[in-house]
């Protein structure tokens, strides 16, 4: 746990930067519906592969710009001129395999709404039974979402990136027992009405 004498006591990876701890204390584990923001996380997760998450963070307003604010419909209609200008731009993670991946995801996402009804309503049904936290890097779910998604043409989505997207976007509530957001999370769930 991360915590000091005027801190609340929050998850230990937290507390790296004040960045960290808002992200941490008002996004984390909080369920999320809107389709833009859920294909926005697993894009990002898609980037954070063999890298650290603050990385990311620190970089999503420019992955924000770059990405046409992650409309799906946008990305999907991207070129290779497009890849090639992402290639050039200095603020976001310039790997050409996740940059081409996820505008591939951003079609397979468009497919996808069309069948469930949104993005959130097919992510939904993966959510995890509670449990207390773990440190772990999978689940059963986060391993049926993957293998689904790959299924469907999607790529740089596996166990670990989607039980990543799943902490936090609310599907599982990872908080610490002892950490001051838990509950908050939980109280959230609660009043969250799953997309179907």
């Amino acid at each position: 746990m991360t915590s000091t004498v005027d801190e609340p006591v929050r998850c230990f990876w937290c507390g790296e930067t004040e960045l960290y701890r808002h992200y941490h204390d008002t996004e984390w584990g909080f369920p999320v519906g809107d389709d833009t923001r859920l294909f926005e996380k697993l894009c990002l997760e898609s980037f954070q592969s063999g890298l650290s998450w603050i990385t990311i963070l620190k970089k999503r307003e420019a992955f924000r710009q770059a990405f046409a604010g992650f409309d799906m419909e946008r990305m999907a209609r991207f070129t290779e001129g497009d890849v090639e200008r992402l290639l050039g731009d200095a603020g976001i993670v310039r790997h050409r395999g996740k940059i081409e991946a996820v505008l591939r995801n951003a079609r397979c996402a468009l497919q996808l709404r069309d069948e469930a009804g949104s993005l959130a309503a097919y992510v939904w049904r993966y959510e995890a039974s509670p449990t207390a936290p773990a440190v772990i890097s999978e689940t059963a779910e986060s391993r049926a979402m993957a293998r689904d998604l790959k299924k469907r043409g999607w790529s740089f989505v596996g166990p670990t990136t989607v039980y990543a997207f799943m902490q936090s976007m609310g599907l599982v509530n990872d908080h610490s027992l002892d950490c001051h957001v838990r509950e908050a999370a939980l109280l959230a769930r609660r009043h969250f009405i799953v997309p179907t």
